[in-house]
């Protein structure tokens, strides 16, 4: 019995972040770019809302549902400060979360050439017979 009210419990919140996910009002990204910064998200989250390593989290690429966003805006946890509705409206967090779904993901380490110098000169060297 526990194990089916285990199950039921995981299917209504999958489908409750499902539904919260699809709710998402639409926002300018380009606005909430500007909103993002004008307010100071960048400072703990970074200015494509990769977080950092002292202050807030990572936001982007893939944020969390709007309304698990909108729940942190309004009733925060940690350090973060409140931003209500009088500082920030829900329509201005839908243009911050448009800008937040908008960023792209980063290439994969192993793309990027420079980060990837020492591994190549090794393979190079063994191909070329040194060690």
């Amino acid at each position: 019995m526990r194990r089916f009210a285990r199950a039921v419990a995981l299917v209504l919140c999958a489908f409750t972040l499902t539904s919260a996910a699809r709710a998402a009002p639409a926002g300018s990204a380009e606005k909430g770019r500007q909103l993002f910064l004008r307010d100071g998200c960048y400072a703990c989250h970074g200015t494509r809302g990769a977080g950092g390593a002292i202050a807030g989290p990572q936001l982007a690429p893939n944020p969390l549902p709007f309304a698990a966003v909108l729940m942190q805006l309004r009733s925060p946890a940690y350090r973060m400060p409140l931003y209500s509705r009088k500082v920030l409206s829900d329509a201005d967090a839908a243009d911050i979360y448009a800008y937040l779904t908008s960023i792209p993901a980063g290439r994969a380490a192993s793309g990027i050439t420079l980060l990837n110098l020492g591994s190549m000169a090794a393979r190079q060297a063994v191909s070329h017979g040194k060690k």
